[in-house]
């Protein structure tokens, strides 16, 4: 294991709850502290973490970019995955929409059909909604594992796409005059499929790159169609 890896890893191990000593931190990656030093000065620079008297502050999208990094420095992605907590994962679709210049939202909770339902995420760019369940798991999805949920989340957002316009839902793609729909689903470690009846199965170290490319293959992916202009004409010829 590099010497830049083992301390990145050891960052994440120790920084779940925030701010940390640096001696913990050197101690913990068991590197020279003046080693230690250097290679935190050097995450500093790259904008990962701050550096304190005698601490180590880290925010969540530190914490991201870290594991990223940790990724691309060759760490075992199940171990990356397991130094990460629900919110931060959640937090990673989240980020990789708002980097492409999407509208996020997050936890939406909406009726349709006599159901409730709820959605993890949910990126807005015109004319593109993609909404994200996230599974936060231990250990890779088996092939019928990931064809339910990719099944379910494909019922999601089909629900969630006829239950638009509502009022009591603020969305900006309402505005526009047709959205295409996306389901995907954001998980921890690949599935042993890509795609799963058109949905996408991203693992979550790959998602900033999937949000990028996907206009690029979006014949390849499941998606429901929505006019929304056709709808206003309706509603304003009911009211006449």
């Amino acid at each position: 294991m590099s010497v830049e890896r083992n301390l990145v890893i050891s960052l994440l191990k120790t920084t779940k709850n925030g701010l940390v000593l640096i001696e913990n931190v050197k101690q913990h990656a068991r590197l020279p502290t003046a080693v230690a030093v250097e290679l935190l000065e050097k995450l500093q620079n790259e904008g990962l973490l701050y550096l304190r008297s005698d601490s180590v502050v880290i925010e969540s999208q530190g914490r991201l970019q870290l594991a990223v990094k940790a990724a691309s420095l060759g760490a075992d992605v199940q171990l990356i995955s397991d130094l990460l907590c629900w919110q931060e994962f959640e937090e990673i679709g989240a980020l990789a929409l708002k980097n492409n210049g999407y509208v996020v939202y997050k936890n939406v909770r909406f009726k349709h059909g006599g159901r409730r339902w709820e959605i993890d995420v949910i990126g807005c760019k015109k004319p593109l909604v993609i909404c994200v369940d996230c599974k936060h798991w231990q250990r890779a999805m088996a092939a019928s594992v990931a064809a339910r949920i990719a099944q379910e989340q494909a019922q999601r957002t089909y629900a969630f796409s006829e239950s638009l316009p509502n009022i009591s839902l603020n969305f900006e793609c309402t505005r526009w005059e047709k959205a295409k729909f996306i389901p995907a689903v954001l998980s921890l470690l690949p599935s042993s499929q890509k795609f799963h009846g058109k949905v996408p199965i991203v693992p979550v170290l790959q998602m900033q790159d999937f949000i990028s490319q996907m206009p690029a293959y979006l014949e390849n992916l499941q998606v429901y169609h929505k006019n929304f202009k056709t709808l206003s004409h309706d509603f304003e010829d009911c009211r006449l």
